[in-house]
């Protein structure tokens, strides 16, 4: 069996918890309350300039020039994405530069951050690379899932289609490759420090999500 299909297999219930979340079952209705989309989308700009940052460290701790170049252009496509939902998802959504830059990182984005960044400083890179995982995976599948059953006029047909289309799941595949293929020369150890880094990834892409539905803001704290 390969690593990753050990790893799905091991986290099968936790995806299908993030698939049958509210969150994308009304995504996929088009029924999802827009404010709720509109705080996940800011929260999503502000984590995907931490994402880059941590793929951009993954690439410098590749064992190889092709996992290199790969890493170092996922980077480049993440903060890409984060400027073209500026241009796009933003505008659609009425949401402002102004609404962007003065709304902070919520707890779950914060988290998520953090744990992305610290890994990437302080891990290998068999581990580092397993922490991005869930990120590009998890939104494949999820997006192929719901595209399925996307209602017509669905005003987040948009964000569907991108993670359901073909740019995106090849870009997937690639790094299923890829980590299958260091997967394969790491010992015992490393690989069980894979599968936690995984595990915990995939958590908190369902406690974003999850923050996201809910629009949770930092407890205790009220607006300037």
């Amino acid at each position: 069996m390969r690593f990753s299909e050990d790893l799905w297999q091991r986290n099968l219930n936790l995806y299908q918890q993030i698939l049958a979340h509210p969150f994308n079952q009304e995504l996929a209705q088009g029924s999802l309350k827009q404010e709720a989309f509109c705080h996940y989308i800011i929260q999503d700009a502000h984590y995907l300039v931490n994402y880059g940052r941590a793929l951009a460290v993954c690439a410098a701790k590749a064992f190889d020039a092709e996992d290199i170049i790969q890493f170092s252009e996922a980077a480049k496509l993440a903060i890409v994405f984060e400027r073209d939902m500026h241009n796009s998802f933003f505008a659609n959504f009425h949401i402002s530069a102004t609404d962007f830059s003065n709304t902070p990182l919520s707890l779950a984005c914060h988290h998520y951050s953090s744990f992305l960044t610290a890994t990437a400083w302080s891990e290998s890179y068999p581990v580092v690379l397993a922490s991005l995982l869930p990120c590009f995976w998890i939104y494949a599948e999820v997006g192929k899932a719901i595209v399925q059953q996307s209602a017509p006029d669905n005003p987040y047909q948009a964000w569907i289609d991108t993670y359901a289309g073909d740019e995106f799941n090849d870009a997937v595949n690639n790094v299923l490759a890829t980590i299958d293929r260091i997967a394969s020369r790491c010992d015992a150890d490393t690989l069980k420090k894979m599968h936690q880094a995984y595990r915990k990834g995939a958590e908190l892409e369902w406690l974003f999500w999850d923050s996201a539905y809910h629009q949770l803001k930092w407890p205790g704290l009220s607006p300037e």
